[in-house]
């Protein structure tokens, strides 16, 4: 068993959503000795109640016990929640988000997009509360209970977002107590100065595949290997970053050199999320990845063919 060290100052942390992500980043932390409570509902809940959370990984099993509920007001008063809901839940635990963020709770989003901070503003939870938010992890729920982390890394990325947020003067206690508390449960995590822009190069690169694999249905190695493959994933790329600096993001000269690096070094039969949910005949998040691209680029008078044929074909396919 993995020895995880106990954080000096044990933080109050609850969990909106206790799939694959949430799930994780709860056992990870409740094992490090956090006072960690999940909302989660139906067998998950009863399993987690019972039993705990049993955390798989390539080397090593671990179980958690946390606190488990499907009411919110036995949530308490964390300090901070994390929301790892799929994005068309999002309206669904907005109420709750509101709720704990008037108790004082600092709001981190783990969401697909560029826009959750908007979104959950738009639901109600108050602005001022929220911080942004991304990670990089592959982890899932396999079966009630039980969440089986797929790579070998976990990292949370964490900022001010400024503005109605609140300045990152504001914020600095606050996002360095987190990430001592993230850090202490082995998970890498950054506090950034621009979060904003770390947003939109997750996007850039998340967008794309999911596109170009969505209209596809195939793994990356297939869609690279295709005929104008390549083009169909460069010609995503750069549509998202040209409603990047649209909208005023300065994601640097060499964005789409990066962005499409990083997409080449893709490992043999990788799939994204989007691509998995459309495999199950699951509902999918292609209206805050390719459809978020589509309705920004034409508020900006910018063409964005790809993204906007990927958000027509899946987003009916999903619909059927």
């Amino acid at each position: 068993m993995t020895d995880i060290p106990t954080a000096p100052s044990p933080l109050r942390i609850a969990i909106l959503g206790a799939g694959g992500v949430g799930g994780w980043y709860a056992g990870v932390l409740a094992l490090a000795g956090h006072d960690v409570s999940v909302l989660a509902r139906g067998d998950h809940l009863d399993v987690i109640r019972s039993s705990g959370l049993e955390l798989r990984s390539a080397d090593d099993v671990q179980h958690a016990r946390v606190n488990a509920t499907d009411d919110v007001g036995q949530l308490g008063r964390p300090e901070l929640v994390i929301v790892s809901v799929k994005s068309y839940s999002l309206a669904g635990i907005a109420t709750a988000a509101a709720r704990l963020a008037e108790g004082g709770a600092a709001i981190l989003p783990l969401l697909n997009g560029v826009d959750a901070a908007d979104r959950l503003a738009a639901l109600g939870v108050p602005p001022e509360s929220v911080i942004g938010g991304l990670t990089v992890i592959s982890a899932a729920r396999v079966a009630p209970g039980v969440i089986e982390r797929r790579s070998p890394f976990q990292r949370i990325t964490m900022g001010a977002l400024g503005g109605a947020h609140g300045s990152p003067e504001e914020w600095a206690p606050r996002l360095a107590s987190f990430a001592q508390a993230l850090r202490s449960a082995g998970v890498e995590t950054t506090v950034s100065s621009s979060i904003e822009i770390d947003l939109w190069n997750k996007f850039a690169f998340l967008a794309s595949i999911a596109a170009a694999c969505g209209l596809a249905r195939a793994s990356i190695d297939a869609v690279r290997a295709a005929p104008l493959g390549a083009l169909l994933i460069e010609r995503a790329v750069r549509e998202i970053i040209a409603v990047a600096v649209a909208r005023g993001m300065s994601l640097g000269t060499d964005a789409a050199v990066r962005t499409i690096g990083a997409i080449e070094a893709l490992a043999p039969g990788m799939k994204p999320s989007l691509l998995l949910d459309l495999e199950r005949g699951a509902e999918t998040e292609v209206d805050v990845l390719s459809g978020a691209i589509a309705r920004m680029g034409r508020e900006h008078g910018i063409a964005t063919p790809v993204h906007d044929t990927a958000w027509a074909a899946i987003g009916s396919r999903a619909e059927g």
